[in-house]
């Protein structure tokens, strides 16, 4: 089998899910849903590249998708969709109108490229992408010249059915009873069953009922027993997929597992016609045990695809929108920015939108991850797919249907499954020398011993037979692929957004993490930490003047004051005079009275001792012995003790007074997110050598959060250029090293790093689309639960590669000592292995983020 080349020619591409983006030339993208394993892939790239003008070649199985880049001079997406169609491939999308069919049982890229083939034949196509890990095939046509069932004719011409269609042709699609549920009652199943019963009744005559296994006819001078004619016809009911698919492998001159099959069962009855030794037994033994590994193989992709679909099933299909004073429901679809959802109690969230009206708590684990319910008031945003939990809620729509945080998730992790890793693309190189090489190896096998030392000929040519089934590396090729797909679409359901399998491994393998201060291990929000009453005011007292002071100042801490009074219900003076001094404070006259709040300096300019005060005790009165304690120790002195262990905690101190009195203090900071320790703790615990905080603010500030969180290393007062130094530092003494930041004002440094990780990504397009992985919630705990998934991800690759690469060996070096029958190389060899390597691959969805020390369920 010849894998699919999803790099197209080493382009490195990082384009949108329906715009190839190449070096050079003009771009068309083709969905193709039948080409679903890497042998398809190979047709449809074989077939398109015979064009002139072709540049590259992409097709994407994970995702159906084909990306063709070409010289528009001597050739056209007409031209090239022709040639997917003659693949024998259907396309299913164009650029004029856009349609998705769905294709269950195109699940490997083999499968894929036949459609695209197929689909090349479909002139009035502009493009297609094929997507086995869907099962979809999207196309872009022109509607005016064709219409969607002749889409589905094609598709279905290269034997895949069209079990459903977003197109809207009555005619498009006869039933969709043979969905994604149905492997095992599909057509192909049906057929495989009937031909696994006749195997039977040929067996029972061979062996057992040897009397009855009569002589029926005679083809070429050989004689057809009874039990021969039941194993072809067993051939006959299950091999026609076989041979139509190998008929489309060999037109493509495409070494695939189809067409090694085919030559496997005909070169059996061919060999039982030539030498009397009866192999149709063997004949009919393979075509049903192949067409029993094509099932299995189409169930376990299955599997793979239900983790995306899942995602795609969270948003509902119709909204209940306010029009003309009255409830009506609409599909999604018809839903405009601007219009009035309702959204009731148990309901999801049909769109992304701000909540007018009503109140309730929101279910954001879809999208962010959060398992705790969200409280939503007016003026908060809402995302499509979430669930309203209580309350009734109104919600005016901010977005389109496919324009919401919902569908730009899905879309990316669709993407994601472009970005080929490392392994895969070794995979992909080594899997083009196996084929060719055991292809030969079969050869040598069944033709040189006979020849040279006079062995049986019917038993090599059997050992050929076998060497061949063993020829398609199909799921060594699938091992990485599947894996991508089933990290990437676990860590998107549990709010953690990662843009391309070449992310996921990176990810798993930094050796360091620099993380940003303010919004990444703090909230980013100041809030009032500290109050200190002075000279026999009350904490109210102090908060209450502070409030009034700062309820004009339009300076964060101002905001942070006001706040905190606000929440604690404390009332608001009468404020005239207002006047903010710049870079020292602000003075008002409060309920007549002038007061002043501003930096420790601007207390020292209006000639207060700060390092002498009286601290408020028991009723707000200094008593005698606090007065003793005053004479003996200066009492409070705010300059040398209070201040600076209040600013030694990272908090930026105000003072608050009259002209004549100190009334308090108070300390605001930005406060540490809770879980950071215990998140930096599990990344050490991890395996993380070195966890660095970068930060533009001061040293003084840093060290305290840096001390309180338990990072290796700080470094402080960085301009955004020095964390781009920092990361590159960091890099040179380690290998790889992930930058966590708001994904907006840290962009150099993100795009620096290895991997560059956006906290709190949730609605921000910025942080979506600048980002290698968003973290959608500012949950830290997603942090080490990234880490563990990445690592783990890598650690699955690796067995799936090795395993199924180290069985198909062993199994091969067998064969020519009469150690594999014909049944093990196909069960073993091709649908055990691909089971192996899925079900492997899905344990990475047992992994899921954890508040606990270091107690996530592990792969």
């Amino acid at each position: 089998m010849t894998p699919p080349k999803e790099g197209g020619h080493d382009h490195d591409h990082d384009h949108d899910h329906d715009d190839a983006s190449f070096e050079e030339g003009s771009a068309v993208q083709f969905s193709v849903p039948e080409m679903d394993c890497p042998s398809c892939a190979g047709k449809v790239e074989n077939s398109v590249e015979k064009l002139d003008g072709i540049i590259g070649v992409d097709p994407k199985v994970t995702t159906a998708t084909l990306s063709v880049s070409y010289e528009e001079d001597q050739t056209s997406p007409d031209a090239i969709a022709e040639r997917v169609e003659k693949a024998g491939y259907t396309i299913e999308n164009r650029s004029e109108t856009t349609a998705t069919f769905t294709v269950p049982e195109m699940d490997c890229p083999s499968c894929a490229g036949k459609i695209e083939n197929a689909l090349d034949d479909v002139q009035e196509l502009s493009s297609y992408e094929t997507q086995p890990t869907t099962g979809k095939v999207v196309t872009t046509y022109d509607g005016d010249s064709i219409s969607p069932s002749k889409i589905t004719a094609a598709i279905e011409n290269a034997g895949y059915e069209v079990t459903d269609s977003t197109a809207t042709d009555a005619d498009t699609v006869e039933s969709a009873t043979d969905d994604r549920g149905s492997v095992w009652t599909s057509s192909r199943a049906i057929k495989t069953w009937i031909s696994g019963g006749v195997v039977t009744f040929g067996l029972l005559f061979e062996f057992f009922l040897t009397g009855q296994n009569v002589l029926v006819a005679e083809l070429v001078g050989r004689e057809l027993l009874l039990a021969d004619i039941l194993f072809l016809v067993a051939v006959g009911a299950a091999g026609q997929v076989i041979f139509r698919n190998g008929y489309y492998s060999a037109l493509n001159r495409n070494l695939d597992i189809d067409l090694l099959m085919s030559i496997a069962i005909s070169g059996a009855i061919i060999a039982s016609l030539v030498f009397g030794e009866a192999l149709y037994f063997e004949a009919a033994t393979l075509t049903f045990l192949f067409s029993i590994a094509e099932l299995l193989e189409r169930y376990s992709m299955d599997r793979a695809r239900n983790s995306l679909q899942e995602l795609m099933d969270l948003s509902p299909d119709e909204a209940t929108v306010k029009r003309d004073g009255e409830e009506v429901t609409v599909p999604v679809d018809d839903v405009a920015v601007g219009d009035i959802v309702v959204v009731r109690p148990g309901e999801k969230i049909p769109m992304d939108g701000e909540v007018l009206d009503g109140e309730s708590a929101v279910n954001q684990a879809p999208i962010t991850g959060e398992s705790v319910p969200v409280d939503k008031t007016p003026g908060d945003e809402v995302y499509a797919g979430t669930i309203n939990e209580q309350g009734y809620l109104e919600v005016e729509v901010t977005s389109e249907a496919g324009d919401n945080t919902l569908s730009r998730i899905i879309q990316m992790v669709e993407d994601a499954q472009s970005n080929k890793t490392e392994r895969e693309q070794f995979v992909e190189r080594f899997s083009s020398y196996y084929t060719p090489v055991v292809v030969g190896f079969a050869v040598l096998v069944a033709v040189v011993p006979p020849l040279l030392f006079g062995a049986s000929w019917p038993t090599f040519i059997v050992y050929g037979l076998t060497l061949l089934v063993l020829a398609c590396p199909c799921a060594f090729v699938i091992s990485t692929p599947v894996s991508v797909v089933s990290g990437i679409t676990s860590a998107a359901k549990n709010g953690v957004l990662i843009k391309g399998g070449n992310h996921l491994e990176a990810m798993g393998a930094v050796e360091a993490i620099a993380m940003d201060k303010t919004g990444t291990l703090t909230k980013g929000e100041l809030t009032v930490t500290d109050i200190v009453p002075l000279n026999d005011n009350t904490e109210d007292d102090v908060l209450q003047c502070a409030r009034g002071l700062e309820s004009r100042s339009e300076h964060p801490i101002g905001d942070a004051i006001v706040e905190f009074a606000e929440d604690s219900d404390i009332g608001a003076p009468t404020v005239d005079d207002f006047d903010s001094i710049t870079g020292k404070g602000v003075k008002a006259s409060l309920n007549g009275k002038k007061h002043y709040a501003g930096k420790p300096g601007f207390f020292e300019e209006l000639g207060f001792d700060l390092e002498h005060v009286h601290a408020t005790t028991d009723g707000g009165v200094v008593t005698t012995k606090s007065q003793q304690m005053c004479e003996q120790n200066d009492c409070l002195d705010l300059l040398e003790e209070t201040v600076p262990e209040l600013q030694s905690q990272g908090k930026t101190v105000i003072l608050v007074g009259t002209e004549d009195e100190i009334e308090g203090v108070i300390a605001v900071a930005d406060e540490i997110r809770p879980g950071a320790k215990q998140a930096i703790q599990q990344l050490h615990d991890l395996g993380v050598e070195h966890v660095v905080m970068l930060t533009g603010d001061n040293e003084r500030t840093a060290r305290a959060i840096a001390d309180e969180v338990g990072v290796d290393e700080f470094r402080a007062e960085l301009l955004p250029d020095e964390k781009v130094t920092a990361i590159k530092e960091l890099d040179e003494q380690y290998d790889g090293v992930a930058m966590i930041g708001d994904g907006v004002n840290d962009a150099p440094a993100l795009a620096t790093a290895t991997v560059g990780v956006a906290m709190g990504a949730a609605g921000t397009d910025t942080a979506l689309e600048t980002a290698d992985i968003a973290l959608m919630s500012d949950d830290l705990s997603k942090l080490p639960y990234l880490y563990e998934l990445s690592h783990d991800a890598n650690s699955v690759i690796r067995q799936n590669i090795w395993t199924s690469l180290g069985a198909k060996g062993l199994l091969a070096l067998g064969v020519p000592f009469g150690l594999v029958p014909i049944w093990a190389a196909v069960l073993i060899g091709d649908a055990g292995m691909t089971l192996g390597v899925t079900g492997n691959a899905m344990r990475l969805s047992r992994i899921t983020p954890t508040k606990a020390d270091s107690d996530e369920v592990s792969a």
